[in-house]
């Protein structure tokens, strides 16, 4: 029998609720496999702050220093109530960033799929969308503008200024290079380079290493697009894309799009992973304007639990399975008024009774 240690950080806003969910998945998958899990909850992001005055407190930092993984929920808080958090200890800066540097998580996965059940929620018309969507952000998630040194100040007549470096070094590109042609091995061979050779010259370092990367996988067809233009061709013909790879911020904002050409962020999940740990979390935020309402969609906290199974896990087809049955209650119908669409008549129902309508379908497969 395997065992897992996983520390679990429900996080702030509809964090704990979706979390409930991923948790009811686990329990079936628990007791229908040969393997046992050890759920080690902790305080994290805003919650954090306000309990112990740190986001990323020390005991924390602990358990999921023992986890041998790390499942986590949404951080954050709206504008006001951000306000009343040091800057430093805001989520993002204090607990988020620090998590990903401690644990060295430099590949960020994003799955842009949008099967045909889902293909409702799509603001693309359905000629564009075809028969969905199904194309992998991997995004370096260690390095440049985020990670590098940041200084501001006041010149000498008064101006304020700022200024923040974009760091990569040729190793990190080469290892998410590799996880990028990897992963594209995987599937249709097709590798998509995102950059911006033409104004940036981390860019042609990028570029260089790719040069340098490709001929270990022959197989690999690499397609290099500027940034820009991938932007608009995800919403043109996103059909056309398989994997995409590219630095830290062009990640963020694309995958986020990606968010957006799928109707919503609720229904991307993502994991980010390290040569010796990993986290799995959903790509939307801890919407509070809704928390508390039993309304928020666990799409993606489930789907994150999903692809944990599969990447770390070797549970492949019980990740299949969690996939299949939550599309299965969409396909019955059934949504909650986070993801409500005026153009199809959905039946509603809540965060929790979503949830179990993707456990009783998990049970039956």
């Amino acid at each position: 029998m395997k065992n897992y240690k996983i520390a679990v950080l429900a996080g702030d806003g509809i964090g704990p609720e979706i979390m409930n969910q991923a948790l009811k998945v686990l329990d079936i998958v628990e007791k229908r496999n040969d393997v046992r899990f050890e759920l080690m909850p902790a305080s994290f992001g805003a919650c954090a702050y306000f309990s112990d005055g740190k986001a990323f407190p020390d005991e924390t930092i602990a358990i999921c220093d023992e986890a041998d993984t790390i499942l986590k929920g949404t951080i954050g808080l709206g504008h006001e109530e951000s306000q009343k958090i040091p800057v430093d200890e805001r989520p993002e800066r204090g607990a988020l960033l620090p998590l990903r540097k401690r644990y060295n998580t430099y590949a960020n996965f994003r799955p842009v799929s949008l099967p045909p059940v889902l293909s409702h929620f799509s603001p693309l018309k359905p000629n564009v969308i075809g028969r969905g969507i199904d194309f992998m952000i991997i995004r370096e998630l260690v390095g440049g503008l985020y990670f590098g040194a940041k200084k501001r100040g006041v010149d000498k007549d008064g101006k304020r200024w700022v200024h923040e470096t974009l760091e990569y070094d040729e190793e990190q590109i080469r290892r998410i290079l590799h996880v990028a042609f990897q992963t594209a091995m995987k599937r249709k061979k097709v590798l998509h380079n995102v950059h911006k050779s033409n104004v940036l010259v981390s860019s042609v370092l990028w570029n260089e290493i790719v040069e340098e990367v490709a001929p270990e996988y022959p197989d690999v067809t690499v397609k290099q697009v500027l940034v820009d233009a991938a932007a608009t061709a995800m919403c043109l013909n996103p059909g056309q894309f398989d994997v995409m790879v590219m630095e830290n911020m062009f990640g963020d904002i694309l995958s986020d799009q990606g968010g957006g050409i799928l109707g919503s962020l609720g229904l991307m999940p993502s994991a980010c992973i390290g040569d010796k740990k990993s986290y799995f979390e959903p790509s939307h935020g801890s919407a509070p304007d809704i928390a508390g309402q039993n309304i928020a969609n666990p799409y993606a906290m489930v789907g994150s639990v999903a692809m944990m199974l599969d990447m770390i896990m070797d549970l492949e087809q019980e990740s299949k399975n969690i996939w299949k049955a939550m599309q299965s209650v969409f396909a019955e119908g059934f949504s909650t008024p986070d993801l409500s669409n005026t153009d199809v008549e959905s039946k509603m129902i809540g965060t929790d009774a979503f949830g179990d309508k993707i456990v009783a379908h998990l049970k039956n497969i």
